[in-house]
């Protein structure tokens, strides 16, 4: 077993348990996709159902506050929530066998950060001792642009959130490690299936001036500029499929930079897809089958096909959401169509590395010449941003005339840049050195990787945005250091931390958005490379590797300038719940109902695996849910009505098919009294007819 010096190995103390409970809730265009075989697997393949492997599986809500709360990603001052569309979910799979449980998890966030990480840990330790721990356990994002932001401990990702959001850092940790709790309730013996394929329409290269600096040996790997690989992981048990991970690279971004609503975004709707629509999961009854879609490495592969937010295939967002997803689905539905048995170890191993103070030997350098990292710093093409995606970090430096209280409190973001880091980093042109800036770096230095088996399957595990490019070399290292194929190893982004983006030293040297967004400037790689090297070496090998160097805790240096609303008031005359606007008499299939609620501001309550309203049609028995917000037809538009004035706007998008009856809507919100005291209400709408 492959562990750290402080790792410890979990042998499986359970060999059959009962079915699980899921956590309440935690519960177009056709894709141009090819399957190919999958990789021949070395050794006796399992039969279905074999139960050679341990599997489980949950979900959870990971929901943050759906009004005035600043959004992650896109790092845009005023982009904050107002509403909801797309309920954001942590996806939790266990594989175990009688030597070694791995769990695997996959937020619908923007990014994992070490925050978030340590907290997790932090209670998956109260609950289960030693079985998890960071050795064992994989966290990783989806990188949606469309979430709440605030749960990071670093001063740079909290810049436009005006600071740390406790509510969100909650909802985060607290959903995964829900998951997780479903996930270990639901081990039950089964089976491993693996498959793969193509996908050529659901992303493009946003920088293919960089990409194209790349030795002729890189792109002819990649002929069309990106990474069409689809790899899907299927859990079997009792003859029936529970849950599936099916892995490409591209942007979680085709909502855009002004969309206000909570959303999952593209990979967000592949699982809906899969889950809701195919398997009929239901969030707030729970669910019996759990779908993720990961990233691998996209940090230069968008979804917006036409190089422009919110262009490609459609101009509409919510439409080029739903058809990016949809070819993810698709094409995970055609890999697994061609899927073989999967059998082998699980294990797992992970070191600490200080990623700002690495010697790189030549091997690993384009010049061949040792080469050292440096302090991280922001390069002005990462202020600029993907003008194909979004901005990154606008407000850096601070225009003159403008104050920001949260860089206020943090003595300034325009600090001096030394001539020695000036020249580590060249040829970045430096904005802001956040590596050594007050009162402790604003980005972390010292990171995780992971080595993780399933089987013949490997991931390759990291806390960047790495180019298809830079996976492709850190995967080749693996790969060789391992003694398997390369298909057999992919390249896992955002996962267990996050500090931005991993260029190829010649993709550095454009200075493209991924380039000013590599932090620790040009020998960034090489060093992931070296340290990858170490790694699978010692995991080939069964060997222990120190831990390295302790990540940061600086969770109490963390300001925050978001005013939390005060006591909910209602209109002159009204009450709460009240209707504002009515829905139409009568609606057909195809048209959208609407309806408005005087509400309550949505932070008192965020109803996380639960709901704000309810679609409800009469039956024999009494009125019974149809849909609910948080599902793909439902949207939830918040908007503040003076100082302490709610008002809940929800739309119905009414599916095909749907029966002719009596409908209704029923908000669903907590009130804060001025005694402090939350007071909950409902709100019903008149019945209106769907012919």
């Amino acid at each position: 077993m492959a562990l750290s010096d402080n790792g410890t190995t979990d042998p499986s103390e359970v060999t059959t348990v009962s079915r699980r409970t899921v956590l309440a809730g935690a519960a177009v265009g056709s894709a141009a996709l090819a399957v190919s075989a999958t990789f021949a697997l070395p050794n006796a393949p399992a039969h279905a159902d074999s139960g050679e492997y341990l599997v489980g599986v949950g979900i959870s809500d990971i929901t943050g506050p759906a009004a005035e709360c600043g959004m992650m990603g896109y790092s845009q001052f005023g982009q904050d929530t107002a509403g909801i569309h797309l309920r954001p979910r942590a996806r939790a799979f266990i594989f175990g066998t009688e030597a070694q449980r791995l769990v695997y998890v996959v937020a619908d966030n923007g990014m994992i950060f070490q925050s978030v990480h340590r907290g997790v840990m932090t209670e998956l330790a109260k609950r289960f001792g030693d079985r998890y721990t960071e050795q064992n356990t994989l966290l990783t994002s989806t990188h949606s642009h469309a979430t709440c932001g605030g749960s990071s401990n670093d001063y740079a990702y909290n810049l436009s959130i005006l600071g740390f959001q406790q509510q969100v850092y909650d909802a985060e940790v607290n959903g995964i490690v829900e998951a997780i709790t479903a996930a270990d309730a639901d081990l039950a013996p089964g089976s491993l299936a693996l498959g793969r394929g193509e996908l050529h329409d659901a992303s493009v290269n946003r920088s293919r001036i960089a990409w194209e600096r790349n030795p002729e040996a890189d792109k002819q790997v990649y002929p069309d500029a990106i990474d069409p690989t689809v790899t899907v992981l299927s859990l079997r048990r009792g003859g029936r499929e529970v849950g599936a991970i099916t892995w490409f690279a591209t942007h979680n971004t085709s909502m855009s930079n002004t969309n206000r609503l909570i959303s999952a975004d593209n990979k967000g709707y592949a699982s809906y897809s899969f889950e809701h629509e195919e398997h009929g999961v239901r969030y707030l009854d729970g669910a019996d089958f759990v779908a993720a879609f990961p990233q691998t490495n996209s940090g230069d592969m968008s979804p917006n096909l036409n190089l422009h937010p919110t262009d490609g295939p459609t101009r509409n967002e919510f439409d080029n959401t739903r058809i990016i997803g949809d070819r993810q689905y698709r094409a995970g539905k055609a890999a697994l169509a061609a899927a073989r048995p999967l059998s082998g170890p699980i294990d797992s191993m992970l070191c600490y590395i200080d990623i700002a103070d690495i010697e790189v030997d030549g091997r690993w350098t384009p010049s061949g010449q040792p080469r050292h990292t440096a302090p991280a710093c922001a390069g002005v093409s990462l202020i600029a941003g993907s003008i194909e995606d979004g901005p990154g970090l606008p407000g850096i430096p601070i225009p003159e005339g403008v104050r920001n209280p949260f860089v206020d409190a943090l003595g300034g973001v325009n600090q001096p840049i030394p001539d020695w880091l000036a020249d580590a980093q060249a040829p970045k042109a430096i904005v802001a050195p956040l590596g050594i800036m007050p009162p402790v770096p604003w980005v972390p230095s010292v990171v995780p990787l992971q080595i993780v088996r399933i089987g013949e399957l490997y991931l390759a595990c990291g806390g960047a945005e790495f180019t298809i490019t830079s996976g492709l070399r850190i995967r080749r290292v693996v790969a060789d250091a391992l003694g398997v194929p390369l298909e057999q190893v992919l390249m896992q982004g955002y996962a267990n931390c996050y500090h931005e983006y991993v260029a190829t030293p010649e993709e550095y040297d454009a200075q493209q958005y991924e380039g000013g967004s590599t932090l620790y400037g040009r020998y960034t790689l090489p060093a992931y490379q070296q340290e990858f090297h170490r790694l699978a070496t010692a995991f080939a090998a069964q060997q222990r590797v120190p831990r390295g160097p302790a990540p940061r805790d600086v969770s109490n240096l963390q300001p925050d300038f978001v005013a939390t609303p005060g006591p909910d008031a209602t209109p002159p005359g009204a009450n709460f719940g009240d209707v504002l606007t009515e829905p139409a008499a009568s609606y057909a299939p195809g048209e959208q109902a609407a309806a408005e609620f005087v509400s309550a501001h949505p932070k008192h309550n965020n109803r996380r695996n639960d709901t704000f309203l309810e679609v409800q049609r009469a039956g024999a028995s009494g009125w019974t849910r149809v849909a609910n917000e948080g599902e793909w037809d439902v949207k939830y538009f918040w908007s503040r009505r003076g100082a302490d004035i709610s008002v809940a706007r929800f739309t119905w998008d009414i599916p095909a098919g749907t029966p002719s009856g009596r409908y209704r809507f029923q908000h669903f919100a907590d009130q804060l009294a001025t005694d402090g005291t939350l007071r909950p209400f409902i709100g019903t709408s008149n019945e209106f007819d769907i012919a």
